[in-house]
């Protein structure tokens, strides 16, 4: 049986500080060099997944943005993109600039991210630009005060992303999740309780149905898929078997099929490089 094996990072394959144990590094190079089918799904860019799996020699793709693309870490190239449509994009900002939500817009357009802003910038938002601007996967074109020059007509879109106060996000959640032809997802990670992430993308990016699609390209009649927050619940009901760690939220361990140890003990790897179930 052929089985692919797909990972979430934060709060899953990755220690706490958001790198990557030498021990889960040389537990997945001896796996992969075995033969695993091995890659990670993630809500991150490029820009942070490529140093951070630099040293595991990874030979797929990783599933990028919450599935709206695929990255070939090899080649530096995108493929299975799925965009916005434009009306459904514009509908979407108007709904942002309204309300006050600040957010940045990812745009993909030959292989280079390009982030414009709605909004004022917080000193969050202001952070994560900063560190973010220096790579050569993305283009950041934010003014000091958070303007950005949008485009009549927005093409090329792939993500919309913003860290926010609750209430902020929790309310225009509501106002964007019923928007045809758009998938937003509110939910609390590696920035604390206190503060919202919240992301929107085409309705057809989900890293369920590019993880199938990646299996299916691979001849994978198997997945086993690891997660720990709420963004990895429809990645684990796709696979045939769900994994969680110790630390996910409770209604993630509640829905997967077993639960192993926690992220700070390289449990990941070691039910990979086992053959786990």
């Amino acid at each position: 049986m052929k089985t692919l094996y797909v990972s979430d990072l934060d709060g899953t394959l990755l220690q706490p500080d958001a790198r990557l144990s030498e021990r889960t590094i040389e537990l997945l190079n001896g796996a992969i060099s075995d033969g695993a089918l091995f890659t990670v799904a993630t809500a991150r860019t490029p820009a942070t997944v490529a140093p951070i799996m630099s040293r595991v020699s990874m030979n797929l793709p990783a599933i990028v943005m919450t599935g709206a693309a695929l990255w070939h870490g090899d080649t530096g190239r995108y493929s299975r993109l799925r965009l916005f449509d434009p009306e459904a994009a514009g509908r979407l900002l108007d709904v942002y600039e309204t309300n006050g939500t600040p957010s940045f817009v990812y745009f993909l357009k030959d292989d280079i991210i390009t982030i414009r802003h709605t909004g004022e910038l917080s000193a969050l938002q202001t952070e994560f630009m900063d560190e973010r601007s220096h790579t050569p996967f993305k283009r950041v074109e934010v003014a000091p005060d958070g303007s950005s020059q949008m485009p009549d007509r927005l093409e090329d879109v792939i993500l919309f992303y913003s860290m926010l106060p609750n209430d902020i996000g929790e309310r225009t959640y509501a106002l964007t999740r019923d928007i045809p032809g758009v998938r937003a997802q509110y939910y609390h990670d590696i920035y604390g309780e206190q503060t919202a992430i919240l992301e929107a993308f085409s309705s057809e990016a989900t890293k369920a149905k590019a993880m199938r699609a990646l299996a299916g390209s691979l001849g994978a009649d198997r997945i086993v898929a690891f997660g720990d927050n709420i963004n990895d619940l429809p990645m684990m009901r796709e696979a045939d078997l769900a994994v969680a760690v110790e630390n996910a939220r409770p209604e993630v361990k509640e829905a997967a099929d077993i639960v192993i140890g926690p992220n700070t003990s390289d449990s990941v790897a070691k039910f990979i490089s086992e053959g786990g179930a």
